[in-house]
This record gives C-alpha cells, structure tokens and sequence, in this order.
C-alpha cells in the first residue's frame, strides 16, 4: 500500500463499539510539470492534459522550457540539487537511466499493475521504463519519427502525380520539385533532425535487418559493410535538396514551408500533423504522409514520458500517482494524441476518429515484426551523442563517405 493512504482505523477492543473508517484522502497537492511541449499544437496538447488532471482532483503547476535538451537539463539539474518539480518530461528512452540508477525517481509499480499496463503497451516501451522489475515512467503517446511529410499542392505543381514507393522515385520526385522552383526537401539544420533523416535513409534503404546489425548490435561488419555505404551516400545526397536558410531552422519552422507550399518533402516524426491540424489542413487532402517506401519498413517508435523525482511527502506522491493515472485514461489518450500528432500508447483505445496517417501507423504497429525502437533505445547517450556528431559532420561538410563510415565504426565498438 502507498505510504500516502492511512489504514483503516482499528476496531475498538469490544467488537460493534467502534465501525471502521477509511482515512479522509489528503488534499490536492500543486503539481508542478516540466516538459517542453511549446509550440502551437504541443501547446494545445498539454493543456488538454493539465485540463483533464484538474478534472480529476489535481492542481497542474505548468513549468514550460523550450528545447527537449534545455528542458531536461533543468530538470535533471532541480532533481540533483534537491529541488524537483513533481513530474518531468523526458523521452521513452534511456535517457533517465541515470537518475533511476542513483536512486533519484520514484516507481509507480502499483499504478502499473492495477492498470494492467503489461496488456496495454507494446513492449519496444515496456522495455524502456521497466528497470530490474519496476517501472519509473508514464509513457504518453507513439511516435514515428522518419515519416515522409509531403505537400499536396507543390507535388502538383512539379507535376508528381504518383506517391513515391521506393527511394529511387523519392530522389525523383525531388528532382521534379527542384526544378519547378520549390524546396525540395524542408530541414531544420540541427543534429537532431539530421539523425532523422540518416535514420530514414537506415530504415528505407538498407532495411531492418542493417538497422538493427548497425544500431543495436553494433556490428562492425555491417558498419563497415558496402549495404551501409549506400545508406550513407543516400544520406548525404538528401542534403542537396535543402535550402540555405536551413541551418539553425526548427522543425515546426520546416513543416511551415510545406503548408504554404513552398517545399515539398520533410522526414520528422507525426508530431508534424499537430501543425498541419492548427493550420487547418486535412491529411490526405492537403498533405500526405507515407510511413514507409517498402511495405516491411520499420516503424521506428519513441515517444514521451513523464518521470516523477523521488519525495516522501505523502501528498506528492499521490499528485505523482493521479498524473500517472489521467495520463493513461483512455480519452486523455485519444484526445491528446490527435492533438499532438501522435498515436496512443495504449492499443486498446478507439483510433477510428483519427486521421488517415495516425490510423496507417495504428495499422502497422498491429504487425509486431515492425515494431523497433529509435537509436536512442538501444545506443546510451555517449554512444548517441557521437553518432549525432559525425552525422552532422558528414552533412555540413566534405567529409568523404569512406572517413564517416570508418568513425561511425569506431564510436560505436563497444
């Protein structure tokens, strides 16, 4: 039983004197999230989710920072000096293995299992906040992050009438877009979106198999390997779509120049449908989206996750295990998700009032063979961190194929 719910009074010495009483719950406590949820449609995400924990008793306290790294950093850093906020965002990765090490977050083990959440996610994720039998995060959503985001109208102006189905007419399209004056492809120059992109490269050119010898395993054959040279050459190629004002740009910056039209392709995750939603435009109709050029792609799955600081004060931990709970409710799920691009963690919640590119990624992680989590599941973040350096390295310079292929090999022998 939590350390926050009294047990029942005891019974008087002479029986029927004296009924037994269930102790008076503690008063809502103010929870204070960090998370870094601040764009438009992030925005109206997680107020939808703040709205639904007020509903259910609790007072939200909305710490926004903007910037993923910014904001755990600031969270890590309160953790450490002994001033946590009661949840934090991080993502549905190892990225706060750390803290669960140093004994720094509490378990919602109880939570878990009256929620049955061994029946209810899939396991890529179980796997991630299960740590030596406990589990120390709320997965909140699903997302893929090397969806290919294309816009309508400029598909129709270069004059694309098929959606691309291999690479090969990928790179074509491309070049049809190029030459009509339109961007063809919308990047946001940051290390992070350009692992995006070398992770769809991964997935669609050299194919499961090749992502998880390279990612998972490590192997230095396949690293070294002429399969994973063309992934690489792929890569670097896609850099020659980009425009100059690239460097520096954020990805919702990015997704803007496909809803206006002025590009044509971007590779970022579904978070992206969340823009195109506030800019009222209809996937489908106004944009495609196309989880994969092969029918076996890897639906490379993330996603975000709240992590609670370890406390001892009872009324914190029960704002801990309320927060816990809404998240995970079944309309909190569905509503949040459409919001926020993504799909719910919880397959058992009715996706059919979602949109065409969220029920095809429903879809594909009802086929389990798909199913494989990002680099930053399996690689820690030193092994990550070097990946992303050399990646960025090889975009934005010379760098010869044959030179990053050699220092990918070398950061990740274990």
């Amino acid at each position: 039983m939590a350390t926050w719910t009294a047990s029942a009074l005891g019974l008087a010495a002479e029986s029927g004197k004296v009924a037994p009483q269930a102790a008076k719950p503690l008063p809502a406590e103010k929870a204070e999230i960090i998370h870094w949820w601040t764009s438009n449609s992030e925005s109206a995400a997680v107020k939808l989710i703040a709205e639904n924990y007020r509903k259910a008793g609790g007072i939200w306290v909305d710490t926004a920072i903007a910037g993923a790294d910014q904001a755990r950093a600031v969270a890590i850093n309160r953790i450490v000096g002994s001033n946590p906020p009661t949840a934090a965002q991080f993502n549905t990765t190892k990225q706060f293995l750390d803290l669960v090490e140093q004994d720094m977050l509490n378990n919602v083990d109880d939570v878990a299992k009256s929620e049955g959440w061994e029946k209810i996610l899939p396991e890529p994720m179980l796997n991630v906040i299960r740590i030596k039998g406990h589990y120390y995060a709320v997965p909140v959503n699903i997302h893929m992050q090397t969806w290919f985001w294309y816009s309508k109208a400029a598909f129709k102006k270069a004059g694309i009438a098929k959606e691309p189905a291999s690479m090969d007419e990928m790179f074509a399209a491309m070049d049809k877009l190029k030459a009509a004056g339109i961007i063809p492809l919308a990047h946001g120059g940051q290390a992070w979106q350009e692992t995006i992109v070398f992770q769809a490269m991964l997935t669609n050119v050299g194919g499961k198999d090749l992502y998880l010898s390279v990612i998972r395993d490590r192997d230095q054959k396949a690293i070294n390997s002429e399969a994973f040279k063309k992934v690489l050459i792929a890569f670097k190629r896609m850099q020659s779509y980009i425009d100059p004002g690239s460097p520096g740009r954020n990805w919702n910056d990015a997704t803007a120049l496909l809803i206006s039209g002025k590009a044509g392709v971007q590779i970022m995750g579904d978070w992206v449908k969340g823009e195109f939603a506030a800019a009222k435009q209809v996937a489908g109709k106004d944009f495609g989206c196309i989880a994969g050029l092969t029918p076996n792609t890897p639906y490379l799955i993330q996603g975000d996750a709240f992590v609670f600081p370890r406390t001892n004060n009872p009324g914190t931990v029960q704002a801990q295990k309320l927060l816990a709970k809404v998240l995970l409710t079944p309309n909190t799920q569905l509503e949040f998700n459409k919001l926020k691009g993504s799909i719910p963690i919880r397959s058992d919640v009715d996706t059919s009032s979602m949109d065409i590119c969220a029920q095809a990624g429903v879809a594909i992680m009802k086929d389990k063979s798909r199913q494989v989590g990002i680099s930053e599941i399996f690689l820690t973040p030193d092994q990550n961190g070097a990946l992303q350096d050399i990646l960025t390295a090889f975009w934005n310079t010379r760098m010869p194929v044959e030179k990053a292929q050699k220092s990918i090999a070398s950061a990740l022998k274990d």
